[in-house]
């Protein structure tokens, strides 16, 4: 090889170089396309609404892939989502509780960053017990007591229902409910716990801003006792175990409790027993509103998605395919929003997060 052929080859290697290193550079400022299905994680009570709308778009469509839908929990959920953009990552999280500030950052810092909020309807965090269980009775103080791993800032040493309060039955409390990843069990720490604690002892409300640790310990930190038993992201299994536990209490997603009326019946807190009405009118105190959270990036290369939350639109009416499988309507204005911010594309303002 003569020096000319050998300049040539080497100018020649270091334009194929050039290529491949602006080719990597586009790939990794650009999502993938290379799958071919949606890929949905997160909350256990949005999954089975989730699953209807997948289901009713790949019956319209059958050259469309099924979507893949995970039931992790929503703050499982929150983690996978926000990892980062591409194929390799969920293109939409289901949440039954509004995303965090702390997930929302984690979610930018890994290049998430235009993220679609869309509430898609109403739920409530339902205690429930069998047909043929004590027919208990409970106040917001009565849940934290008995839950709480320090209520009032001193460990737990209630083991009956009666240590609570007297006026319940000298039963054991024993509790079947979701992990720590689970948006609903957020949801009755933030709803039903946090406004008892805050009502017992006033003075804790300082502790959120002075020490948070010491807040959070006092007022949302639920026993891991044999009192509260994890029953991991299978709301299913809580209700076999009410079965075969009459005097347990179960805590899931209202859907669960109506899909089971004939087995078992809701624990009224404060007085007001879980329905589609009170919990529609916010008079239940564990109603929630239910989200999935969307990544506008994945909207384009990922077949199905535009299609998908359209469909997700056109059925929480109030009558409609997913309020028949038990999940309750959000108000009219609310809907409405929701189906503006799908044709918009409108992400998320992070301001509003806590």
């Amino acid at each position: 090889m003569n020096v000319y052929d050998h300049g040539v080859r080497k100018r020649m290697y270091r334009r194929i170089a050039s290529v491949v290193a602006l080719g990597l550079t586009v790939a990794a400022c650009e999502p993938q396309t290379s799958r071919d299905h949606i890929k949905v994680v997160g909350s256990s009570t949005v999954y089975p609404f989730t699953t209807a709308v997948a289901e009713a778009l790949v019956n319209a469509n059958p050259n469309l892939r099924a979507p893949v839908i995970e039931s992790t929990g929503t703050g499982a959920g929150a983690s996978l989502f926000c990892a980062g953009i591409g194929p390799q990552h969920p293109d939409i999280l289901n949440a039954s509780r509004r995303l965090k500030k702390s997930e929302y950052e984690t979610c930018v810092g890994n290049g998430v960053k235009d993220i679609m909020e869309i509430q898609v309807g109403v739920d409530g965090v339902a205690l429930a017990e069998s047909n043929n269980g004590p027919k208990l009775k409970l106040s917001k103080n009565d849940v934290y007591l008995a839950l709480s791993a320090n209520p009032l800032g001193k460990p737990n040493v209630a083991r009956m229902w009666s240590d609570v309060n007297p006026a319940l039955p000298s039963i054991p409390i024993q509790v079947f409910g979701p992990p720590a990843t689970s948006g609903t069990r957020d949801a009755l720490v933030e709803l039903v716990m946090v406004p008892a604690c805050e009502a017992a002892m006033p003075q804790v409300k300082a502790l959120k801003t002075s020490d948070k640790d010491r807040y959070e310990d006092i007022c949302t930190r639920i026993r891991d006792d044999s009192a509260y038993v994890d029953k991991g992201e299978n709301d299913n299994l809580i209700v076999q175990n009410l079965s075969t536990n009459p005097n347990a209490v179960g805590i899931f997603g209202y859907s669960y409790l109506e899909e089971n009326a004939a087995r078992l019946h809701g624990v009224p807190i404060e007085g007001v027993v879980p329905s589609y009405d009170t919990i529609s009118d916010g008079s239940y105190p564990g109603a929630r509103p239910l989200f999935i959270y969307v990544k506008k990036a994945h909207i384009k290369p990922v077949p199905g998605m535009t299609d998908f939350l359209t469909a997700f639109a056109r059925s929480w009416d109030p009558g409609g395919p997913l309020t028949r499988r038990g999940m309750i309507a959000a108000p009219a204005d609310i809907r409405a929003k929701s189906t503006a911010e799908i044709a918009s594309q409108t992400p998320l303002d992070p301001a509003g997060l806590h």
